[in-house]
């Protein structure tokens, strides 16, 4: 008899934090914050404590500024490979020479039989040495001959200064290569339009209503949802959070990468927030009759002054 209680008691335990965690976001950090997505947002009243990083995201991560400085550009040569690996043309020739080498030696002729003497070797490289100076010269005389392009939409003058350096007050985002970002100022009515996307994020997760999560969430999280949806219902199982009320929320950062803007949003809410049984809507996780609160930390983008919708959600630690 113990071993089934022992067995039933380990399925619990593995399902307990699932379950805990069904409410939309999954109890996990999703999404994406343009350039700062692998960036940890300031900390707040409501969110004193460091945000989880983003677990799932579509948003490609960046390598860091040394990892960048050690990486030529493509196309360009890499300084430590050393004389052939800036010449590729002598690396070939190497290897050609040294090929015929072997073979000559393989088959018992000798390091230079393959060319019939060392000095048809000297005369060979004569040939093709005057044959790449002469091409070195005719792609230098083309190359000095085609105009500078410059920076694609902005003339000459402005282009220098951008290649100088970014404005004051313009700053940079999380990762090395990002987007300029410039701090932004959120409104009342801005605060207002992320507490009615609360409400309206969790309506659309009870009716799973696919129209009108596609009308506050971006297609990222869109996805996001209706993954944590399947699974659950591939368990049987339905989520449901009703009741929403924000506690307390307060601003992290919001800021402005080209045609877009985000703003992350700390917000403590509660809820009733019960798992149930699709087949006989029992009760397997939660109260229905007893709030519970949760801190994250929410992202919202609009692009060029539309509406707010959801981008990201962090769990705090």
């Amino acid at each position: 008899m113990r071993r089934p209680v022992l067995f039933l008691a380990a399925a619990v335990l593995a399902l307990a934090p699932a379950l805990a965690d069904a409410r939309p976001g999954g109890g996990s950090s999703v999404g994406s914050r343009g350039s700062r997505t692998y960036s940890a947002p300031p900390s707040t009243n409501t969110a004193p404590n460091a945000a989880r990083p983003m677990e799932r995201s579509m948003e490609p991560a960046r390598p860091s500024a040394g990892q960048q400085a050690t990486r030529p550009p493509i196309g360009q040569p890499n300084p430590a490979g050393g004389f052939f690996s800036r010449s590729p043309f002598m690396a070939g020739l190497m290897g050609g020479l040294i090929g015929v080498g072997l073979g000559g030696l393989l088959f018992g002729n000798g390091l230079f039989s393959g060319f019939t003497g060392i000095g048809s070797i000297f005369g060979l490289l004569l040939q093709i040495g005057l044959i790449f100076l002469l091409v070195r010269l005719v792609m230098g005389f083309i190359r000095r001959r085609q105009p500078q392009p410059a920076m694609a939409g902005m003339p000459g003058g402005m282009a220098r200064e951008a290649q100088g350096g970014a404005p004051d007050g313009l700053i940079r985002g999380g990762s090395a290569g990002a987007a300029p970002s410039s701090a932004i100022q959120v409104t009342p009515a801005d605060f207002q339009a992320f507490e009615n996307a609360l409400l309206r994020v969790n309506e659309a997760w009870n009716r799973q209503d696919e129209g009108l999560m596609r009308a506050v969430a971006t297609p990222e999280m869109l996805r996001y949802f209706g993954d944590d949806l399947a699974k659950l219902h591939s368990r049987g199982l339905r989520n449901e959070t009703r009741d929403v009320k924000l506690e307390q929320g307060d601003l992290a950062e919001a800021w402005r990468e080209g045609s877009r803007e985000f703003a992350t949003v700390a917000m403590r809410f509660s809820q009733i927030d019960v798992t149930r049984r699709i087949s006989d809507g029992t009760v397997v996780e939660g109260d229905p009759n007893r709030r519970t609160e949760a801190t994250e930390l929410w992202t919202f983008m609009r692009v060029q002054g539309g509406p707010w919708v959801l981008s990201a959600i962090q769990q705090t630690g």
